[in-house]
C-alpha cells in the first residue's frame, strides 16, 4: 500500500459513521430580470461607490476616450489581442504614450510593467449587482500580472457584456483560464482602519463602458 492509499484509507475509516451531508439548497437567482439600461445604471452606481472613474461612451468613440484619458502618460501596456481600432488615436496622434504589447512571444517582466504608467484591457463580463468586472485571460485581456502591477488600469467593457447576477457571469467565463475579479481600485485598511489604496493592485481604475 502506498502512502497515499494509507492516508485515504485512514480518512475513510474515520468517516465511516459520519452522517450524510445534507443537500445544499440552490434556489438562488440564476438569471436577470433587469433591462439592459437598468443593469448599466446599477453597474455605474456600484463602480462609482467603489471610487472607480466611469465613462459611458459610444463604441465608435472608444479610441478618442482612451486618448483623452491617457493624455500626459508616457507609456502603457496592452495585451496582444486588444482590438486595434481602440488604439487608433494613440498610434495616429502625436504626444500619445508609447505602447508596449505583452504577448506569448514577449512577456514583460515585473520590473518592466512597474515602470509603465498604465495598462489597458478589455473585460470578459461584469456583474452589476456587485459592481464586479471580470477578466478571464482571453487575448484582449492578457495575463493576470499585467492588470495587477501597473498603478493604473483602464478597462474597456462592452455594455452587452454586463449581467445582473453572479451565476450569469460564471456561465460566461472560461473556467480553465486564470481569472481576475475587480471591484474598484485596489484598497485595504490598516490596523487603524485607515483606507490604503494600491496595495494589491492598481491605485486607479478607469472603466470605459461602450454602448
Amino acid at each position: 500500500m502506498s502512502a497515499r492509499e494509507d492516508i485515504m484509507a485512514r480518512i475513510a475509516s474515520a468517516l465511516h459513521d459520519a452522517p450524510e451531508t445534507p443537500v445544499v439548497p440552490r434556489e438562488y437567482r440564476r438569471s436577470s430580470n433587469m433591462s439592459a439600461e437598468q443593469r448599466l445604471e446599477q453597474l455605474v452606481d456600484r463602480l462609482q461607490d467603489y471610487k472607480a472613474n466611469v465613462f459611458v461612451t459610444p463604441a465608435e468613440e472608444a479610441s478618442a476616450k482612451l486618448a483623452e484619458l491617457l493624455a500626459g502618460s508616457t507609456s502603457i501596456v496592452v495585451p496582444h489581442g486588444l482590438p486595434q481600432d481602440w488604439l487608433s488615436k494613440l498610434t495616429d496622434d502625436a504626444g500619445m504614450p508609447a505602447i508596449e504589447v505583452d504577448s506569448p512571444e514577449r512577456r514583460l517582466t515585473v520590473a518592466e510593467l512597474d515602470a509603465l504608467d498604465a495598462v489597458v484591457t478589455a473585460a470578459a463580463t461584469a456583474v452589476s449587482e456587485t459592481g464586479t468586472i471580470m477578466l478571464d485571460g482571453s487575448a484582449d485581456q492578457g495575463r493576470r500580472i499585467i492588470s495587477l502591477v501597473p498603478d493604473r488600469h483602464i478597462v474597456l467593457l462592452r455594455a452587452s457584456d454586463i449581467v445582473e447576477v453572479l451565476p450569469e457571469a460564471i456561465a460566461r467565463l472560461e473556467a480553465t483560464r486564470p481569472q481576475t475579479w475587480i471591484s474598484g481600485p485596489s484598497a485595504t485598511s490598516d490596523i487603524e482602519l485607515e483606507r490604503v489604496e494600491g496595495v494589491h493592485g492598481p491605485r486607479t481604475l478607469d472603466v470605459i463602458i461602450l454602448t
